[in-house]
């Protein structure tokens, strides 16, 4: 049943030609390092955001326990 498998899949006119890769040096000619930017972000940049989405759901789900009653103040 496997026999000549190769052969058959070389002989298959749809079979796509092997993908030819570029080394590091011919993508980035300036020879910079890559960018380790996210969305255009620094480091720094992400951690303030990521800080201030997790102060405001805190926030929010204390106002969400506050108005169902949940938890009172008094």
């Amino acid at each position: 049943m496997f026999d000549n498998l190769r052969e058959q899949a070389n002989s298959n006119p749809f079979y796509e030609e092997e993908a030819q890769f570029q080394s590091a040096e011919e993508t980035n000619p300036a020879g910079s390092r890559a960018s380790s930017r996210f969305l255009g972000m620094t480091s720094v940049q992400r951690f303030i955001i990521s800080v201030m989405l997790m102060m405001m759901v805190c926030a929010i789900g204390a106002m969400f326990l506050l108005v169902t009653g949940k938890i009172g103040l008094f």
